[in-house]
């Protein structure tokens, strides 16, 4: 199971009403098939005991599939059906509070829509940031100052912060390379697979959307640091031809010495 947010390049967000008819726990299923990298249960306005009893299913499904499960909001629904981790808003349970209750191998990531709670999450502890509304979305409530904050927030945050962030709010395949170009690790979506016709299929989009654009933290190296590597190779390179020639130049005036000398 990877663990690792850094290699989060698609990530779900459960939401069965807006799952076009369908069960969260198809949808999760078809999601699966699809290679998703990480699931989290949503599900708001669902009571607790749905929650609990769809969470323990899913947990199922991921454990075999070898995927993550996060829980929105709730640090105790995330102990209870044994998740991988948390997600917290705002005005959510503080992330110094869900680690001191989940314990140091928890997951525990923060929503975050500036610099300044990006970079307060990231003191407090968060493994990784969920950041938007990058486009305007009518999945979830999001306030108007939070709401298609643009892949350029995307980008101010990633220069800032030291954990990974993942893009998240009205992205889907068609403006998911935006998001990774800026520099996010991943995309998070609700109705981009919940509502897609084949849910499988939406997954492998949004995955070829971004493998080859993710930022500095994606699993891959990003284009930045192939740049970087492939300038010291060359120079490397030029100073060993440099080399190569110097020696040859000295072999020819040594041969050149001696003929003379004979």
């Amino acid at each position: 199971m990877e663990t690792d947010p850094a290699e989060w390049q698609t990530y779900l967000v459960t939401q069965e009403s807006v799952s076009a008819g369908r069960t969260t726990e198809t949808v999760v299923t078809a999601a699966i098939d699809g290679g998703i990298d990480v699931i989290q249960l949503r599900e708001k306005n669902v009571d607790a005991k749905r929650r609990y009893d769809l969470g323990r299913q899913l947990r199922e499904y991921t454990a075999e599939a070898g995927v993550p499960l996060i829980v929105n909001d709730r640090i105790d629904l995330a102990e209870a059906i044994d998740a991988d981790g948390v997600h917290l808003g705002q005005s959510d349970l503080p992330v110094t509070v869900a680690r001191d209750l989940l314990g140091p191998d928890a997951i525990v990531g923060c929503s975050a829509s500036t610099v300044e709670t990006a970079t307060q999450a990231e003191q407090d502890g968060a493994d990784y940031l969920g950041v938007g509304a990058v486009y305007r979305t009518t999945s979830k409530d999001v306030p108007e100052e939070e709401s298609g904050v643009g892949p350029s927030r995307i980008r101010e945050i990633v220069e800032t912060v030291s954990i990974p962030v993942i893009g998240i709010g009205g992205i889907d395949p068609d403006n998911a390379e935006a998001v990774a170009d800026a520099g996010a690790a991943g995309v998070a979506v609700i109705s981009a697979i919940t509502a897609a016709e084949k849910p499988s299929q939406a997954v492998r989009a949004l995955r070829s959307a971004v493998e080859f654009t993710a930022g500095p933290t994606s699993n891959d190296w990003s284009r930045h640091e192939a740049s970087d590597a492939n300038r010291r190779v060359q120079a490397g390179l030029t100073t060993h031809r440099s080399g190569i020639a110097q020696q040859i130049s000295t072999i020819d005036n040594c041969n050149a010495e001696v003929t003379f000398a004979a």
